[in-house]
């Protein structure tokens, strides 16, 4: 979209943001964003930490052995295997439902946020915004922005919502656009909350099921459903670190 002929202009600097939202608001409202949608673009501040974290990525360019270290894996197979025991009835329900292990969802929600322990203090409208106005991935990011919005339309978040420096949201960091397209109600109560542990949980297995998860298959490196955690995230280190934790938290 940043590139069609009716598409915002982007931009590298916060100077080219405000006339961003003017034009940017055309293609939302095209594109069905409504008037509480509108409202959170029109008061979007451009995101400075989150261009500086975009720009500065460098846990992914660790060793495995590293990148485990420094999220904390030990800790998080640890911890996950308590939650597992802990809450058997429901992960087992997920499984059923969806096909999606408990190691695999346990892990991913401590990886992401240490099991809700800190879900972001960034301003989500702002952030995604912001780096859909930004040049260097404005395609990946003008349909989360628009995802944004339109969650913001629903009522399931505000312009004051906070979540991770690049517009994720919840307990395991869905991305806007994900949120509006895989969200799902887990408790029942009529409303997706990626802030309700339930909800979230449910919409992750939702997820990785609707991107082809095959319900009894391995998830290891080589297996059937590794290429599915590389849908959840696309750094390799990642990948293999949510397989190997995921099994070890399953090993009990």
């Amino acid at each position: 979209m940043a590139a069609g002929a009716h598409a915002a202009t982007c931009g590298n600097t916060s100077a080219g943001f405000a006339k961003w939202k003017t034009e940017f608001a055309k293609e939302a409202k095209r594109a069905g964003v409504g008037k509480a949608g509108l409202k959170a673009l029109a008061s979007a501040q451009y995101a400075t930490r989150t261009i500086a974290a975009d720009r500065n990525q460098k846990s992914f360019r660790y060793s495995l052995e590293k990148f485990m270290q420094v999220r904390g894996s030990t800790t998080i197979i640890a911890q996950g295997r308590k939650r597992k025991t802990r809450n058997a009835d429901f992960y087992a329900s997920l499984e059923r439902q969806y096909g999606v292990p408990a190691g695999v969802l346990i892990a991913i929600h401590g990886m992401e946020t240490a099991f809700g322990g800190f879900m972001g203090d960034s301003a989500i409208v702002s952030a995604i915004t912001t780096l859909a106005y930004d040049c260097r991935r404005s395609d990946f990011f003008v349909p989360h922005a628009i995802g944004a919005l339109t969650l913001v339309d629903q009522g399931s978040i505000t312009d004051a919502t906070k979540g991770a420096k690049h517009g994720e949201l919840g307990h395991t960091q869905f991305l806007p656009g994900n949120a509006l397209k895989y969200g799902v109600d887990g408790n029942g109560d009529g409303r997706v909350d990626f802030y309700n542990q339930t909800d979230a949980m449910a919409s992750t297995a939702n997820y990785l099921r609707q991107k082809g998860w095959k319900p009894g298959k391995g998830y290891q490196e080589g297996e059937p459903n590794f290429r599915v955690i590389k849908e959840w995230n696309a750094a390799t280190v990642y990948q293999k670190a949510i397989a190997i934790m995921g099994a070890r938290i399953d090993a009990r």
